[in-house]
């Protein structure tokens, strides 16, 4: 029994349900907030907020929470539509997964962005958590299909590939950005890593028996019986029979006829 069961059998019970749906939320009150606030006040609210390694040190432990739910956009109709995209990818994770895992998928990524946030001064991206979870749905459920415009349909493999692609350029454009990104991933690293290496070796050994199988085979134009009178071969003519002669030589039946014939 692996540690993750385990855990779930211990402390599945204190799993809370809906995570993904309680932090969509949450950060959708907090853009409403923020839009009836003057700048002022809305910069304020978001630095009391934000993961500030300083502040935390000093006893304000809910930033440790709270920077999650701090808006990447601050539309009000993408927020919307962000938030039911969440939603509904929370559904599908816990409903594959379980509350307990998905738990334990949000908060290994807390803890891991916090440590770096901690020791290493990185910014906490709230946008790496919602990645994740969307490279974890889309390794779940890679067909599942979402219309972009509520127009086009596309698969999530591909939004996940396309987001994917968009924090490839960010870190060719910053390689600075490599090590906040890899922390921010670690835990879908951490979810998936090993099962897509043991498929890739998977697929190698299916490979390279598929390899060793080609090239066993006989190949093209081999023949195991010859003729000596016509040296035609099973390959010229497979209704052919043959036999053998006192000699050791093969003979076909349509010569042996022939030469049976010329004998009598």
């Amino acid at each position: 029994m692996s540690i993750i069961p385990k855990l779930e059998s211990k402390f599945g019970r204190f799993a809370i349900h809906g995570l993904v749906q309680i932090i969509a939320g949450f950060q959708l009150l907090v853009l409403v907030i923020v839009m009836v606030m003057n700048k002022e006040g809305r910069d304020a609210y978001l630095q009391f907020l934000e993961l500030n390694p300083e502040r935390v040190l000093h006893g304000e432990v809910w930033r440790l929470v709270t920077h999650v739910f701090i808006p990447r956009n601050f539309s009000l109709i993408w927020a919307l539509i962000g938030t039911m995209f969440m939603m509904w990818i929370g559904r599908g994770l816990e409903g594959a997964w379980g509350a307990f895992r998905v738990n334990l998928y949000i908060f290994g990524w807390m803890f891991a962005v916090t440590l770096g946030t901690l020791i290493f001064g990185w910014a906490a991206e709230g946008l790496f958590l919602y990645q994740t979870l969307l490279f974890a749905f889309a390794t779940l459920f890679p067909d599942e299909e979402i219309y972009i415009y509520f127009i086009l349909p596309i698969k999530m493999k591909w939004v996940a590939a396309i987001s994917a692609g968009m924090t490839a350029f960010l870190v060719i454009a910053e390689p600075s950005m490599f090590f906040p990104v890899l922390v921010g991933h670690l835990n879908f690293l951490i979810a998936f890593g090993p099962g897509f290496v043991s498929e890739r070796a998977r697929m190698a050994q299916v490979a390279s028996r598929r390899s060793r199988f080609e090239s066993s085979k006989i190949p093209e134009g081999t023949f195991f019986h010859q003729c000596s009178v016509c040296k035609k071969t099973e390959i010229d003519n497979p209704q052919l029979d043959f036999r053998v002669l006192d000699s050791g030589e093969e003979i076909c039946t349509v010569c042996r006829a022939k030469q049976t014939q010329t004998a009598g």
